[in-house]
């Protein structure tokens, strides 16, 4: 048997489903690309993938060791009208989600018939699901694992975050779907896969509480991720003007909030003392154009549309203040970019951004009601604009947090050594949530 030394340093032969995963795309797809790329710098990695992002992934060149291309040409066919015809290409659209539910069972399927023989034979030491991240979506390959010869290990997952309570934000954008959510808990595999998995990685205090009852092989490895330009690119210096620059990032739609935002930042913009930048475009534009215009703010904020990803983290980098109060946030991969970009954060205590966000890196105010969570940033800005000191020593902490905790070679990591336990071949790590929220214990 090797020793712990060699455990640690040991190449896994991960055979990792990640359909869809994509290096040119945003979101989802990119994490999941990114985290299957980090990995691969450890591991042998074998990724199974759809064809739609195969070109993609060829093209980055990653260190994978190979790259299965699972096809179902009729079942796509299907994904792909309805995509186009019934969803209007709505990535947000919880429908969609539970239209993907089927599809990923049956990709599984295929995956299982074509990597069997492999697996039986010995070629891996385990199956990783990255993705889908939604909890919602089960996994077969528990089930087909549940007696061995190899162990499955799940996640990061992340999702089923409830909406607040009292925020006119999150009823508009609340959709039907969202009251149906629980029956996922009676679809195919649904009970297996909690119960066969080795161990599942969860992407958020919340997710963590959802499987409480399987308490003892859940561990919290963040949901988002920076890149190695991002990690190893020169830390910001000290950056002092006497303006606070604040800035919000993120589509222009309800539950984002970037109304609250701008309400809260109205006072220090009216008496001169902060310009605002806004990033992002969506159907709340007008309205929010209309609402700097009766606060008597428009000429000191700007809204720029899309940026591409480049030039908005060089917006981070010039900016002194992230204001994003979103009120339904799973990870929250701008509040990431912006702690690394040097940009303190102010957001909502809530979902991703809640977890990643600590008082010595920026703030969390409390989601009470809409006058209580403007007056709150109202007052966090206030005390910045007039204490500089304070904004630099935030700022210096959070780059140097970001950096350490949130790398993906950092999360590739800690995957590692929960896939060590899983093949009982190291110690439980210790990954508890940030939020020590109650885990119901099995009964």
């Amino acid at each position: 048997m090797m020793d712990s030394i060699d455990q640690s340093t040991a190449r896994l032969r991960i055979l990792l489903l990640a359909p869809g995963c994509n290096p040119e795309s945003i979101t989802i797809p990119l994490e999941g690309y990114s985290q299957a790329e980090a990995l691969a710098r450890l591991h042998d990695v074998t990724l199974v993938i759809r064809p739609s992002s195969e070109d993609a992934i060829r093209r980055a060149k990653a260190p994978f060791r190979a790259v299965e291309v699972i096809r179902m040409a009729w079942l796509e066919h299907i994904e792909a009208w309805a995509l186009r015809r019934i969803f209007k290409f709505n990535y947000r659209s919880q429908v969609l989600t539970a239209f993907g539910v089927p599809i990923s069972l049956v990709f599984e399927w295929y995956t299982w018939r074509r990597m069997r023989s492999r697996i039986m034979a010995g070629e891996f030491d385990v199956v990783l699901r990255l993705l889908p991240l939604s909890t919602v979506c089960p996994s077969p390959f528990a089930f087909f694992l549940r007696k061995g010869p190899i162990p499955f290990v799940l996640g990061p997952l992340n999702g089923g975050l409830p909406w607040p309570p009292g925020f006119s934000q999150a009823e508009n954008q609340k959709q039907w779907i969202s009251g149906l959510r629980g029956l996922y808990r009676f679809l195919p595999f649904a009970r297996s896969t909690r119960l066969h998995s080795a161990a599942i990685i969860a992407g958020s205090s919340h997710t963590c509480a959802e499987f409480g009852e399987h308490w003892n092989k859940v561990f919290y490895v963040p949901e988002n991720g920076l890149s190695r330009s991002v990690v190893l690119s020169e830390l910001r210096g000290s950056h002092r003007t006497s303006k606070l620059e604040l800035i919000f990032v993120g589509s222009l739609v309800p539950f984002k909030a970037c109304d609250l935002a701008l309400r809260a930042a109205a006072p220090l913009l009216r008496s001169d003392l902060a310009r605002f930048t806004v990033i992002g475009d969506g159907p709340e534009r007008n309205r929010l154009e209309q609402l700097a215009r009766s606060l008597g703010i428009e000429g000191r904020v700007s809204f720029h549309g899309l940026l591409s990803h480049a030039e908005t983290i060089e917006r981070l980098r010039f900016a002194d203040v992230l204001v994003f109060p979103s009120l339904h946030e799973f990870g929250g991969a701008v509040v990431v970019e912006a702690l690394a970009a040097g940009a303190v954060p102010v957001v909502a205590d809530f979902g991703g951004p809640g977890d990643n966000v600590h008082p010595n890196v920026g703030f969390k105010v409390t989601l009470s009601n809409e006058s209580d969570v403007v007056s709150e940033i109202e007052g966090i800005l206030e005390r910045l604009a007039h204490d500089k000191d304070l904004l630099e020593r935030l700022r210096e902490q959070g780059m140097s947090y970001a950096r350490e905790s949130f790398a993906w070679d950092a999360k590739a990591q800690s995957i590692t050594a929960i896939i060590h336990w899983a093949l009982r071949r190291g110690p439980k790590p210790n990954l508890p949530p940030p939020k020590m929220l109650h885990l119901k214990t099995a009964r």
